[in-house]
C-alpha cells in the first residue's frame, strides 16, 4: 500500500459529502481490520528443549 496517499490534501465542498466522510472515518476507527502481516513465532517453554537449543548456540560460539 502506498503511504503517499495518506500525506494527500482533501476538498470536500459539500456537507453531505463531507458528513459521509467523517462516518465512513468513525466507522473504520470502530471495526479495524487488522491482519497480522506474519506468523505468530511459538514460545519454547519446555525446559529441555530450552537447553538443548541454548547447548547448539554455545557450540557455534566455540567454533
Amino acid at each position: 500500500m502506498a503511504t503517499s496517499s495518506i500525506f494527500s490534501n482533501i476538498k470536500i465542498n459539500d456537507p453531505k459529502d463531507a458528513e459521509a466522510f467523517i462516518h465512513a472515518l468513525e466507522a473504520s476507527e470502530k471495526d479495524p481490520k487488522i491482519e497480522p502481516t506474519a506468523p505468530a513465532i511459538p514460545t519454547v517453554t519446555d525446559l529441555n528443549a530450552i537447553r538443548n537449543l541454548m547447548s547448539k548456540r554455545m557450540k557455534s560460539n566455540e567454533e
